[in-house]
């Protein structure tokens, strides 16, 4: 059977642009639809723009440590139009970057949407197309849940695009994106909330780096209300009155939920080619990211194997590995090194100390090494930050299990050290590796006695 394409990709996202430029580049005619901008998520309204934003934040911070180190400076003046618009030339700059790599490569772009009219056949903009294969990678989108005056708040994709700073901000979650936004807001001036109906946090995050993020974002002006929901938004002139769950009320000049991110499968006709959905919406597939269904696969955060755009990209390699270069390929999620640009930074890499204890017997199998301290830079800063360092090791392999930092540079630091436990290093191996002095990082190779 003559098709139209080899592979047609639906979303122009990381997975989805690594699968269809590799896939081109073994020699399959492949086309991609987006509705959007080609990038997806990160580039276009995620984590490119958010840690532009999150370097914006931290300037007010280094002004005031600035004296410490002999500098005097001027009253300084923040200017949101300006960040947006810097921040809008930037992503102008990679959408077009991504635009002429897939071109190069041979793909072609079909800038609509995309629906599956069967397993091998797809609609866009009106016209049918044949695929032999189609992968699905459309990525996910922010969740609001449904309460009274919902239609008030916005999510990230908004966030960057506000016309101006609201004074205050009132941001609803507990996971990275929250904390993430919570610590831009409060960097820029604005009055910041974080609440989250959870005990602590960071959910899923080692303990002790959930218990200290808290610590130190409280430290830096950010209100942190846990095992509390909203439950109701109403307007009210220019500010909005939030309903809590507990009982009270605050007002507010703008209400953000970053509540988690669900699979963007809805009105995509996957019921049409007998796809089945998970209960989340998500797409369920094998180890080579292949659905129920043997024409049609799926990669990235639609599938919710591990919703980050590292993830996405490999998993996307894999696929064209698999299907388009004969060279079987699967991606281990066991082991992401995984940065929080939280403020303080995390960079965290394998186990937390809960799931180490509770993988030995009796959690006996574990020790524990951990340092907290203020960072050299701050002994001249003024600042109260602390930096957190923690090591979780297999006491019968010495084997290092989980590798947690909370600091300055921390994402640079767990790239790094996120080869050596991906590799299996061992607590002697990190023993036996020269200190780099004076650095933070160095504290994770000098570590002498396990904690009591």
């Amino acid at each position: 059977m003559s098709f139209d394409y080899d592979l047609f990709v639906i979303g122009a996202g990381s997975g989805g642009v690594r699968a269809a430029r590799m896939s081109a580049g073994y020699g399959a005619r492949v086309g991609v639809a987006e509705e959007f901008r080609v990038g997806g998520t990160c580039v276009i309204r995620g984590c490119v723009p958010k840690k532009l934003f999150v370097y914006a934040s931290h300037y007010a911070e280094l002004f005031e440590e600035a004296a410490g180190f002999g500098w005097r400076v001027g009253a300084p003046e923040f200017n949101w139009p300006t960040l947006l618009a810097n921040k809008d030339a930037e992503i102008d700059r990679l959408n077009s970057i991504y635009i002429k790599n897939l071109e190069a490569s041979g793909v072609e772009i079909l800038p609509h949407r995309a629906e599956l009219v069967d397993a091998q056949t797809v609609r866009v903009d009106g016209r049918e197309l044949s695929a032999e294969r189609i992968l699905i990678a459309v990525g996910a989108t922010p969740f609001i849940p449904d309460i009274p005056g919902r239609a008030h708040a916005i999510t990230s994709n908004e966030a960057f695009h506000l016309d101006a700073l609201p004074p205050s901000i009132t941001i609803v979650g507990g996971g990275y994106i929250a904390v993430e936004f919570a610590g831009i807001f409060n960097g820029l001036g604005v009055e910041t909330t974080l609440v989250y109906r959870g005990d602590e946090i960071l959910r899923g995050f080692d303990d002790e780096v959930r218990a200290h993020v808290h610590a130190e974002m409280v430290k830096k002006g950010v209100t942190i209300k846990t095992q509390t929901d909203i439950v109701e938004i109403a307007q009210s002139g220019n500010v909005y009155e939030v309903s809590f769950s507990d009982g009270s009320r605050a007002g507010t000049g703008l209400v953000m939920y970053a509540t988690g991110r669900v699979p963007n499968t809805a009105g995509l006709g996957l019921e049409n080619a007998g796809v089945k959905l998970g209960a989340g919406g998500e797409v369920p597939v094998d180890d080579h990211s292949q659905t129920n269904i043997a024409s049609v696969y799926a990669v990235g955060d639609v599938t919710a194997r591990a919703q980050l755009t590292p993830v996405a990209i490999r998993e996307g390699a894999a696929f064209a590995e698999t299907v388009y270069n004969n060279n079987p390929s699967t991606v281990d999620h066991s082991i992401i090194p995984t940065a929080v640009f939280s403020q303080p930074p995390i960079g965290t890499v394998g186990m937390t100390e809960a799931e180490a204890r509770a993988a030995t017997q009796a959690g006996e199998g574990v020790d524990i090494y951990a340092a907290v301290f203020r960072p050299m830079k701050h002994t001249l800063s003024g600042s109260a930050e602390k930096t957190l360092m923690k090591l979780i090791v297999c006491r019968e392999t010495d084997k290092v299990l989980g590798l947690h930092i909370v600091g300055p540079d921390s994402g640079e630091m767990i790239q790094a050290f996120g080869v050596a436990v991906t590799m299996g290093a061992t607590k002697a191996q990190f023993d036996a590796t020269i200190a780099v002095h004076p650095t933070a990082a160095e504290e994770l190779v000098t570590f002498k006695q396990p904690r009591g």
